[in-house]
């Protein structure tokens, strides 16, 4: 299963300030669905309202995108800290080209694996 380091924000409930993740996804054999935090995030094809990927079991709205190597990853408008998994941290700083962390922008979390079978036989 191919997996890429992304940024992940919940639209559903917020403007540009939801919470924030940087960490690594997998995605299905179709590509269409990612697998992220216990989560299963799937397409919505451009028709979401603020989001590109809605959760399959309650339908909150994702944005999910690469991550930018500037670090602008949050809208120009938004706020609040990016949780990142301390896995990818360094990974995150290659791709940045920084040496460390701003603490004041990123908080260190641990991303949680997602059972694939699960959402597999919900699809199904």
């Amino acid at each position: 299963m191919k997996s890429e380091l992304k940024y992940i924000e919940l639209k559903s409930g917020y403007a540009n300030n939801g919470p924030a993740w940087i960490g690594m996804v997998e995605f299905s054999k179709s590509g269409r669905t990612i697998y992220f935090n216990g989560k299963a995030l799937k397409s919505s094809k451009g028709r979401g309202i603020a989001g590109n990927y809605y959760d399959m079991e309650n339908g909150d709205e994702y944005w999910v995108s690469g991550v930018k190597k500037d670090g602008s990853d949050r809208h120009k408008n938004g706020g609040g800290k990016i949780w990142i998994d301390r896995k990818v941290v360094n990974v995150y700083l290659s791709l940045i080209e920084c040496k460390e962390l701003d603490r004041k922008r990123y908080e260190l979390t641990d991303i949680q694996p997602t059972n694939k079978q699960l959402f597999s036989e919900l699809e199904n």
